[in-house]
């Protein structure tokens, strides 16, 4: 073989292992209603909904806040309130453990945030809990934010919208202060609610456990997205402890709109309008 072959061969050879150049990570994602693949940007730019189906994907906090208030009109309040250990509590790692790795992971010191801002010019105090956070789950943090901010929009004479979406219950990790958090909030709503307060409650999906069992489920108005998923219990909880076949849809939000148990069912794109309507029909 002579030298001009080998140096083709070994060129050939040289490319076929070169490594090929494959699709982006995170480029697409599967939407998990109708199961398509989906291009993420696409998503995102449509307000983190499905192009497809509809389908209504998790909003972050942060990008929660962008969608509703006014461009850089939101004050967040006891952004330093930290979460304690009352319990020592260890299962796989120490529950400081889990929220150290959680709060590196998400940016956020836990899963509420609240704060002062203006929607379409309307001034309100504003609140969320967000599932990426141990689930949204409701922790003394949480309930400590959801108090003060409900007693500041009772002092400042200001509507109250929170944003539920919180696929765990009272956090367990702190036991029965976790638990208290579902009566002193409700509490504390009851007295902004004799002081003639407007509270909007907004549900999205997941809402379920504690805190639909609590302030999510005390609105004036409850809205909620398309197809979220609220309740107590989940549905294959309900199904196997009650032993009966559920009926098609139970807990969405179509479900318990039928039933009475929510007012309005919003789209995403029309959230914002409709919120600042609501206020302007029930406070002006």
């Amino acid at each position: 073989m002579t030298t001009q072959n080998k140096n083709e061969q070994r060129t050939w050879l040289q490319d076929m292992k070169r490594q090929k150049r494959g699709v982006p990570e995170g480029l697409w994602l599967r939407c998990d209603g109708c199961s398509a693949t989906v291009f993420r940007n696409q998503v995102e730019e449509n307000l983190n909904i499905c192009p497809e189906c509809d389908h209504h994907f998790y909003v972050s906090t942060r990008n929660r806040i962008r969608q509703l208030l006014d461009p850089d009109s939101f004050e967040e309040w006891y952004a330093d309130l930290m979460p304690g250990d009352p319990l020592g509590f260890s299962d796989r790692k120490t529950y400081v453990e889990r929220l150290s790795a959680e709060q590196k992971r998400t940016g956020m010191t836990d899963a509420c945030t609240v704060g002062r801002g203006y929607m379409r010019g309307r001034p309100l105090v504003f609140g969320m809990t967000d599932s990426a956070f141990i689930m949204g789950s409701m922790g003394s943090v949480v309930g400590e934010k959801l108090c003060r901010a409900v007693e500041q929009a009772t002092e400042l004479s200001l509507p109250l919208v929170i944003v539920s979406g919180s696929g765990g219950g009272a956090r367990m990790h702190e036991g029965i202060i976790s638990l208290m958090q579902m009566g002193k909030v409700s509490a504390a709503l009851a007295r902004f609610r004799k002081a003639r307060g407007l509270f909007i409650s907004v549900l999205t999906n997941p809402t379920m456990g504690g805190v639909a069992a609590s302030f999510a489920s005390l609105g004036d108005v409850i809205v909620a997205e398309p197809n979220a998923l609220v309740g107590f219990a989940g549905p294959r909880v309900v199904e196997a402890a009650c032993k009966i076949t559920l009926p098609e849809g139970f807990q969405r939000s179509e479900f318990l709109l039928e039933h009475g148990f929510i007012d309005r069912i919003v789209h995403r794109s029309q959230l914002r309008s409709e919120l600042a309507r609501i206020i302007d029909y029930c406070v002006n």
